[in-house]
């Protein structure tokens, strides 16, 4: 399994764990983030150990080459000695260096091929957790909206509820009934209380003062002709006053003296 199979293992095992046990979706995709960083930083420490393995064996091959090189000379330094023997085993040599030259080499061009392709896919991978890292502002925003609207509803629901708004009424209804109850029972007592022969009187001289206001306000207007008008009767006036002043007219008829002859 490669260094980027573990990661994306690891970030998915990370993710379902999140999910699964996630009360908070914006904190959830925060620490996702997280650990994506996290895990990246670890793969590039990863790759980093990879360049320099390429580059140790690059600078090996490069050894192997230069011993060669130099068991060569030493070849031709004996043979212009006059000493083959010494060429002959020299010459092993170099064949042995070149040999181990040509296979680190190749391995190192292999190795090579790979960390650069480890570099790319980092590259790929640091491009999608910063493309990660914008949706997730983009999802957190979402998120809020849902929660807003979600809130939204649950006022909405609980405005509906009529409940509240039925014992309300119940209760206003209650207290007017008591209303209506203090002012009978204070009608009551005032019928009951004080002398009612006089109550009585003092509604009939609101009558009566209301009456003269009605034919007052009657001839303002116009609707009642000059001395069509009646007073109306006060209290302790009527036919009773009338014969009295009749009687008082006919006692002065009587008293008065006679008139002379002229």
């Amino acid at each position: 399994m490669g260094i980027f199979d573990r990661l994306g293992t690891l970030i998915r095992s990370n993710l379902n764990d999140l999910i699964s046990s996630a009360e908070n979706p914006e904190k959830m995709l925060n620490q996702l983030i997280l650990d994506m960083r996290s895990q990246l930083a670890k793969a590039k420490q990863q790759v980093a150990a990879a360049i320099a393995d390429e580059k140790r064996l690059q600078a090996q091959a490069e050894q192997e080459k230069k011993q060669a090189e130099d068991w060569e000379k030493r070849a031709m330094l004996a043979v212009q000695e006059g000493r083959d023997d010494l060429a002959k085993q020299a010459l092993l040599r170099h064949s042995e260096h070149m040999e181990a030259a040509v296979q680190l080499d190749d391995t190192w061009r292999k190795h090579a091929g790979e960390t650069e392709a480890l570099k790319n896919s980092l590259r790929a991978l640091n491009d999608k957790i910063e493309e990660a890292k914008r949706k997730k502002n983009i999802l957190i925003a979402r998120q809020r909206r849902a929660e807003a609207q979600k809130r939204i509803h649950e006022t909405m629901g609980s405005i509906s509820d009529k409940s509240a708004f039925e014992t309300f009424e119940r209760m206003a209804e209650r207290i007017e009934q008591n209303e209506r109850k203090a002012l009978a029972a204070a009608e009551l007592s005032e019928e009951l209380s004080g002398d009612s022969l006089a109550k009585q009187f003092e509604q009939l001289e609101y009558k009566a003062d209301a009456d003269t206001q009605l034919l007052a306000l009657k001839q303002k207007m116009g609707l009642l002709g000059p001395g069509k008008a009646e007073p109306p009767r006060q209290l302790g006036t009527g036919a009773t006053a009338d014969v009295h002043d009749a009687e008082v007219v006919e006692e002065g008829e009587d008293e008065a003296p006679p008139r002379k002859k002229g």
